[in-house]
């Protein structure tokens, strides 16, 4: 019996606050708000300028040239792209005393201590020798490698045409895949 009587309490303090309200909040709200008088739609070119500025580093410094040697960043939380693994190709932290003026990034505590970083990034450099070998093989001959299959998979279909009677035309691209360029320097 006393939870039927609370029931009805509440029921008719509900009903009290919506008569009340008469719409009001929906009054304010509604006064509240203003006509658009400007388009918000994004503009390509802003758009394009967003794009730009996505690839932009503007939580780490950048990090001086040392002589001899290429630098980067790398994290220390990627799993399948190890410091570890980093450190068996050659490269090696760069410690504070490698760049005068740059003691204020240089970590204070863990595995890093005295080497230059941002929180979980440190700084590591490597020989510019090794650096170039590294991009040559991953830029230059990788693709080239595979430039070559598609033009051996290219002259398998234009054989098979030729034996049927037919012909297949070779576009700009297609002729140009499995020529050998002069690999590039990557420093």
């Amino acid at each position: 019996m006393a939870s039927a009587q609370k029931e009805s309490a509440l029921s008719t303090q509900r009903d009290e606050r919506l008569a009340r309200d008469n719409g009001e909040a929906q009054k304010d709200r509604a006064s509240e708000e203003r006509a658009v008088t400007q388009s918000r739609e994004i503009s390509d070119s802003a758009r394009l300028e967003a794009f730009r500025h996505s690839f932009f580093q503007s939580a780490l410094p950048d990090i001086p040239k040392i002589p001899g040697y290429h630098t980067c960043w790398l994290t220390t939380t990627n799993p399948r792209d190890s410091i570890a693994a980093r450190a068996r190709l050659g490269y090696e932290p760069i410690k504070a005393s490698d760049i005068p003026g740059w003691e204020y990034a240089s970590m204070k505590t863990g595995d890093y201590e005295g080497c230059i970083g941002v929180n979980e990034m440190v700084a590591f450099k490597i020989p510019d020798e090794l650096y170039n070998l590294y991009m040559t093989e991953a830029h230059h001959n990788q693709p080239l490698q595979e430039e070559g299959k598609l033009q051996s998979t290219l002259e398998v279909i234009a054989a098979e045409a030729r034996r049927k009677g037919s012909s297949v035309m070779m576009g700009d691209g297609s002729a140009e895949l499995g020529k050998h360029v002069r690999a590039p320097s990557f420093v």
